[in-house]
């Protein structure tokens, strides 16, 4: 008999929806309202702080702190040059893929709403292909409809104007959740869920747990840089997306292996803590949960950095969903990994003692 699903058909309807709203970097909020309310059942306060990060505790009365953390925020674009003719040039917010542009929609998001757009591109008729131009960030442009510069600026466009791409949630063959902005917004849901997990099934935790939603990953682990020098806590659990490399052009060899559907990917790194990832492994072991492993030589890249330097070094780990097409419209993940990466996380609290230091010294 195939083991239960712990997704609910509520969760289901929240990721979909946490998904579907617009999220990017620096412009967060919304986001977070809509994660804060599906989040009010299960925890006891929020904290929230100046840039948009979230958090929800259980026991904030407790000493001992233990965060479980992903980023709410997503790659867009802001609006950096209008021309005279009313087409619109681009910078990046994020790591945006300028190859991907062409032909997408967007949304241009304005004090008077939604403006949508288009990434146009020369048809290929006109294009010489022994001179063929590779789409760049400054060679790839909006097209709103507008007649001129003037007409955009009607339309409530100007410089500084964040844009998003429109594509939502869908499922492929079954089991695969596909979307933009699941890097990195499925750690929030995964997160969110250990949180309902642990009301509804009547869990008291000996210490303070700190769900901690944080903007401003994508510019460089700024919102957690931030949170963790409030919350100060004794423990840091991070979950992000990390790259299925089993598609084509991927090189293995740099890149390591893993794959969607082969569990949560457990990092070795210098910012983690060897004792609190053996504490994970023993963990996944001890309740059959599948899991691979991944090596980083310097850095994650993660808010596992952020919180693993600060406050005189907190004991960080990261653990990872594996992820296809990463910063594209088309990111996709497998439910089963979705699913571990919860019970890994939920069962690793269950084993974490009131005030342990993993120290290497005792």
């Amino acid at each position: 008999m195939a083991e239960k699903s712990i997704l609910t058909e509520k969760s289901l309807a929240f990721f979909e929806k946490y998904l579907n709203n617009a999220s990017p970097t620096g412009y967060e909020w919304e986001g977070q309202k809509i994660w804060m309310d599906y989040l009010k059942p299960y925890v006891d306060e929020f904290i929230t702080d100046t840039y948009g990060t979230a958090v929800a505790v259980i026991n904030p009365d407790a000493k001992y702190k233990v965060v479980i953390e992903g980023h709410s925020d997503e790659i867009s674009w802001y609006v950096n040059y209008i021309t005279d003719n009313g087409l619109i040039y681009v910078i990046r917010n994020g790591g945006s893929d300028h190859q991907i542009a062409p032909s997408k929609w967007v949304n241009i998001h304005t004090k008077n709403g939604i403006v949508k757009g288009v990434f146009g591109w020369p048809a290929i008729h006109t294009r010489k292909n022994e001179k063929e131009e590779a789409p760049k960030v400054d060679n790839i442009f909006i097209d709103i409809g507008a007649k001129d510069k003037e007409e955009v600026e009607k339309m409530g466009v100007h410089v500084g104007c964040v844009i998003t791409y429109p594509d939502e949630f869908q499922v492929l063959n079954n089991d695969k959740f596909v979307c933009r902005a699941i890097d990195n917004r499925a750690g929030g849901f995964m997160i969110a869920e250990v949180a309902r997990l642990l009301h509804e099934n009547g869990k008291k935790l000996p210490f303070g747990l700190y769900i901690t939603n944080s903007v401003q990953e994508e510019i460089g682990l700024r919102g957690a840089e931030m949170i963790t020098q409030r919350i100060k806590p004794n423990v840091a659990i991070v979950t992000d997306v990390t790259h299925d490399t089993t598609t084509p052009m991927i090189d293995k060899k740099t890149q390591g292996e893993t794959h969607i559907g082969k569990g949560p990917v457990v990092s070795y790194a210098p910012a983690v803590q060897q004792k609190l990832r053996d504490l994970i492994l023993a963990t996944a072991e001890e309740k059959n949960i599948p899991f691979q492993r991944q090596a980083s030589s310097r850095y994650t890249g993660t808010d596992t950095d952020a919180f693993a330097y600060s406050n005189g070094g907190v004991a960080s780990a990261l653990i990872s969903l594996p992820l296809r097409y990463m910063h594209t419209t088309v990111e996709m993940v497998h439910r089963d990994d979705v699913e571990n990466v919860i019970k890994l996380i939920y069962e690793t609290l269950l084993n974490i003692k009131d005030g342990e230091t993993f120290s290497y010294f005792e």
